[in-house]
């Protein structure tokens, strides 16, 4: 059989991974992590949110879309020259920027004021997704690509499982600009 043929010719690598490498995982799943729980945790924060700047509900959902529409839009204008870069200045460089707008979403006092640092942390972390896979491929073999983009997908799926739930915690305890 063609198929079973094929699987026998294809060595499975295994090997593990060197402290270097697992070190670039780690930062990897955590800008995943990050990026991941800014967009996410707007919408558990709302009610505490609409309360704090007395918005309305549809002033509430356009500062959730703030964030995506920025982050599509500086999706499309870095594809076009990302690649002249090095990929970690442009991961250092697009994640400070995040930092920066999450920080501004933060210290918000007024409408205007979140939907600007809601704009300015989507142009930041919209494409730092797209940069880290850059990296993945840059620094990893192909027999190792699969498990290392498995590992920043946990990053992913922690910042819904562990993320939000902390963030919700620090809220309920600092008000809503804490997480």
């Amino acid at each position: 059989n063609g198929a079973e043929k094929m699987k026998q010719e294809i060595p499975i690598a295994k090997a593990k991974f060197t402290p270097d490498q697992t070190f670039v995982i780690f930062i990897l799943a955590l800008t995943q992590f990050t990026v991941v729980l800014d967009f996410m945790v707007m919408s558990p924060l709302g009610d505490m949110l609409m309360k704090s700047m007395s918005l309305t509900t549809s002033q509430f959902g356009f500062s959730v879309s703030a964030y995506a529409f920025s982050a599509g839009i500086s999706g499309l204008l870095t594809a076009g020259f990302a690649d002249r870069y090095d990929r970690k200045t442009l991961l250092l460089f697009f994640y400070i920027g995040f930092i920066v707008g999450t920080l501004l979403c933060g210290l918000a006092t007024s409408y205007p004021l979140l939907i600007a640092a809601r704009i300015v942390t989507g142009v930041f972390g919209g494409v730092i997704g797209s940069i880290a896979m850059a990296i993945v491929t840059d620094l990893f073999p192909i027999e190792q690509r699969g498990r290392v983009m498995g590992f920043m997908m946990m990053g992913f799926g922690a910042s819904q499982v562990l993320g939000i739930p902390i963030s919700l915690y620090l809220a309920n305890t600092w008000g809503w600009q804490a997480p």
